[in-house]
């Protein structure tokens, strides 16, 4: 069970955790590169300062979630719900946000450019 799960801090490279519930989840600082959270329910999950880059979190729901900080360059967010997610400093560099549901106002928080919306 990874609901309110605390896994701050920890290493969890090319981990797959598709479709897992981490809903509430404290996952700040956590390396998740490569990683597969491919439809994942990541709502209200803390994720501020995690290393995300390469992770697949396409069609993952991270509605309210706080990504401040987060590092999600190349990142695969396609079709993920990021409503009402934190973006503030995120680096989105090279991130696909195809049919992702975000607003204008939480990507003009992120650090850098998306590749599409």
């Amino acid at each position: 069970m990874l609901y309110a799960a605390d896994l701050s801090d920890l290493s969890l490279e090319r981990i797959n955790l598709s479709g897992a519930d981490l809903s509430d989840a404290q996952l700040r600082h956590c390396d998740l590169v490569d990683a597969n959270l491919h439809n994942a329910h990541l709502t209200n999950a803390d994720l501020s300062g995690a290393n995300l880059v390469r992770v697949n979190l396409s069609s993952a729901n991270l509605s309210g979630a706080d990504l401040r900080d987060a590092d999600l360059r190349e990142a695969n967010l396609s079709g993920a719900n990021l409503s009402a997610a934190r973006l503030s400093r995120a680096d989105l560099t090279d991130a696909d946000l195809s049919e992702a549901r975000v607003q204008a106002e939480q990507l003009r928080m992120a650090r850098s450019p998306h590749k599409a919306i």
